[in-house]
């Protein structure tokens, strides 16, 4: 008997592809963000390397997330079922909860830095 949430072949055929597609203009988009942050570097004073250095950061994480959240969708195209969907997804939730904790306390850091906070 087949499963009564089962997700069509096709369905999933079209998901995949649009995950695939969206991972894909992304990667484009980041290409460009990386490409302009990089010649903003190379033009910046060097009284502003620590605001560049934090702005890099912030795009490297935000960058992380989404991919993190792309992976999280392919997972979820290919789950056999509900069980495996909220499995799936805890422990997504659980991972980005410590990656963005770690991302935070960085950027913290780095900020205080920034302004010649000393610990």
């Amino acid at each position: 008997m087949a499963n009564a949430y089962e997700v069509p072949a096709e369905m999933r055929d079209f998901a995949e592809r649009s995950v695939a597609q969206a991972r894909k203009a992304f990667e484009g988009f980041m290409g460009a963000v990386h490409k302009s942050t990089g010649s903003l570097g190379e033009t910046t004073p060097s009284a502003f390397s620590g605001a560049t250095d934090l702005s890099s950061k912030a795009v490297s994480f935000a960058e992380s997330n989404v991919n993190a959240a792309f992976d999280l969708a392919e997972k979820l195209v290919h789950a056999k079922d509900v069980q495996e969907v909220l499995l799936i997804q805890g422990e997504f939730v659980k991972a980005q909860l410590e990656s963005i904790q770690n991302q935070t306390k960085e950027l913290g850091e780095t900020a205080q830095k920034v302004a010649g906070v000393k610990k």
